[in-house]
């Protein structure tokens, strides 16, 4: 199947129920971001994460030991499914979730799955989430750690000034467009600079491919 770029959205899941299939690292690792994001969360697997025993001896989680039932998806709106490998369970889940109309997703099955996880940056309020389609996860990653780096404390403190920035705006100045341009000149200058740099091997089929290309035909008069 030919990757699919899909619609991004944020997903509002407080409150609501969302299914972890599993109980390793990558499943408490959802666990936890879905439990910041204010969602109610159950995680289906004879075996936990260290994690994920903390959390659910703490009842942030509820645990079911046992494998998955059919029953474990009544009324939940997004099932994360963290078990690699098994392709027919995860076409088992599509199939429900066609037939239910939850949301789906299966780790390294994006084929298998009705919605994708983009590597997510967090700096205070700021979200910043990256995306290959699917083609090459491992490159997210990357961009991920160097993203981390640049958006630091203080990009995490600027974002929070404009957040005050703007709601003393909202409070104090009824005209729209002088408030959009008050928060346009606090942004004057803020630039997101960077280079990307290129493995070596990447480097070199690119020489190769130039090589390979024919030459243009010479124009004649």
């Amino acid at each position: 199947m030919a990757p699919n770029s899909g619609f991004p959205l944020v997903l509002d899941v407080k409150g609501f129920s969302v299914l972890v299939i599993g109980g390793d690292e990558e499943a408490a690792e959802k666990s936890e971001r879905l439990l910041e994001a204010g969602a109610r969360v159950t995680v289906i697997s004879p075996m936990l994460h260290e994690t994920l025993k903390l959390l659910a001896a703490s009842a942030k989680v509820i645990h079911r030991g046992r494998h998955f039932r059919e029953t474990d998806l009544e009324h939940t709106i997004l099932v994360l499914n963290t078990i690699r490998g098994d392709r027919e369970f995860a076409k088992m889940l599509l199939a429900k979730a066609r037939e239910k109309g939850f949301l789906l997703w299966s780790t390294d099955m994006p084929e298998l799955s009705s919605v994708t996880m983009p590597a997510v940056v967090a700096s205070g309020h700021a979200r910043v989430a990256i995306s290959s389609s699917g083609v090459a996860p491992a490159l997210s990653g990357f961009m991920k750690e160097d993203l981390e780096r640049i958006l630091d404390s203080e990009f995490s403190a600027f974002v929070d000034w404009l957040g005050h920035l703007r709601e003393q705006a909202k409070a104090n100045e009824p005209d729209a467009d002088k408030r959009r341009a008050l928060l346009r000149e606090a942004l004057d200058g803020f630039r997101l600079l960077g280079k990307v740099q290129y493995p070596k091997v990447w480097q070199d089929e690119r020489a190769r491919q130039t090589a390979a290309s024919p030459a243009p035909a010479a124009k004649t008069t």
